[in-house]
């Protein structure tokens, strides 16, 4: 049973940088795309960036291209997203998900088959 475990949160001033990660257990990543989505309060979750399985294709949300920058180190399992030039509206909890299917990756949470439980990012000052 894959597993998928975030780390990186915590608190930020605005203009700040953060890095998250996302390590992968029970299996490797090669077949899957991978995804991070993000939910603030009162607010739908949303995807923000995602890889292909082949580590060639990304896709990012309008509202984090040019700040956020999604990576993978297939070899270690990990997923990574670096965030720069955070502004208070990218507080929320951030997931990483992962689902086993080749081509383009989508930012559909419903193509998602697997979760992690989340890391917090605040962005104040």
């Amino acid at each position: 049973q894959l597993q998928l475990v975030e780390s990186g949160g915590g608190l930020v001033q605005p203009g700040g940088s953060l890095r998250l990660s996302c390590a992968a257990s029970g299996s490797t990543l090669d077949d899957y795309a991978t995804g991070w989505f993000r939910q603030a309060p009162g607010k739908e979750r949303e995807g923000v960036s995602c890889i292909s399985s082949s580590g060639m294709t990304t896709n990012y949300a309008n509202s984090v291209k040019g700040r956020f920058t999604i990576s993978r180190d297939t070899a270690r399992g990990t997923m990574y997203l670096q965030m720069n030039s955070l502004k208070p509206e990218d507080t929320a909890v951030y997931y990483c998900a992962t689902y086993r299917m080749g081509g383009a990756c989508r930012l559909a949470e419903e193509w998602y088959d697997y979760w992690g439980q989340g890391t917090q990012v605040t962005v104040s000052s």
